[in-house]
């Protein structure tokens, strides 16, 4: 009987023995410090466990929330950097619109300025045409008085209008008796000019 009781013990300290080397494995307990007792018992210092402070206790949801804060300052770190490239894609795109505005505005003054050049155009061709039916509708020798006054350039448009007229409407042109009215020098300088430049001016 005493043998059963001694067998039965022994096998109760070898689980036991067990039981604490397993969860000392798994990190539930310590064992060293589980056993320490029993080295003071052998007169040898085992290790404890380091206690905690009264007022501190391991709290999980403060963990969780530092991990949380410590996440929301990397996600604050990128948004910034983000903004950053944001800022500055704003600026090149700033900059582009500004060059296009630019160039759309010399665009814009150089349609203007060609506009304003064909109105006038237009207005000195009307001119010329109205100064010719003007000179044509009076006699001769005033006719030629008049552009005895005037530039070379202009009497040279009267002339090549009044012969655009008159083919147009099918008559005899005035021109060759204006020239033969003129003084020769001037008449034989207007008829070289009028031999030496384009009819369109």
């Amino acid at each position: 009987m005493v043998g059963r009781v001694l067998v039965l013990l022994l096998l109760v300290i070898v689980l036991a023995a067990g039981g604490i080397l397993w969860f000392d494995y798994l990190n539930v307990i310590d064992a060293k410090a589980v056993l320490s007792p029993l080295y003071g018992l052998i007169g040898r210092e085992g290790r404890s466990q380091p206690k905690a402070a009264p007022d501190e206790d391991i709290n999980l949801d403060a963990e969780r929330l530092e991990t949380r804060l410590i996440s929301l300052d990397l996600q604050r770190l990128e948004i910034s950097v983000q903004q950053q490239d944001i800022d500055s894609q704003k600026g090149i795109i700033g900059q582009m619109a500004q060059e296009l505005d630019d160039r759309q505005r010399a665009l814009d003054e150089r349609e203007y300025s060609l506009k304003a050049m064909a109105s006038d155009a237009e207005n000195r061709d009307r001119n010329i045409e109205d100064n010719a039916r003007f000179l044509n509708g009076m006699p001769p020798e005033r006719a030629v008085g008049i552009m005895s006054a005037m530039d070379d350039q202009d009497v040279i448009d009267v002339l090549r209008k009044t012969e655009e007229i008159a083919r147009a409407e099918g008559t005899s042109s005035i021109v060759s008796y204006w020239l033969s009215l003129m003084e020769p020098a001037r008449a034989a300088e207007l008829q070289r000019k009028m031999a030496g430049r384009p009819q369109s001016l």
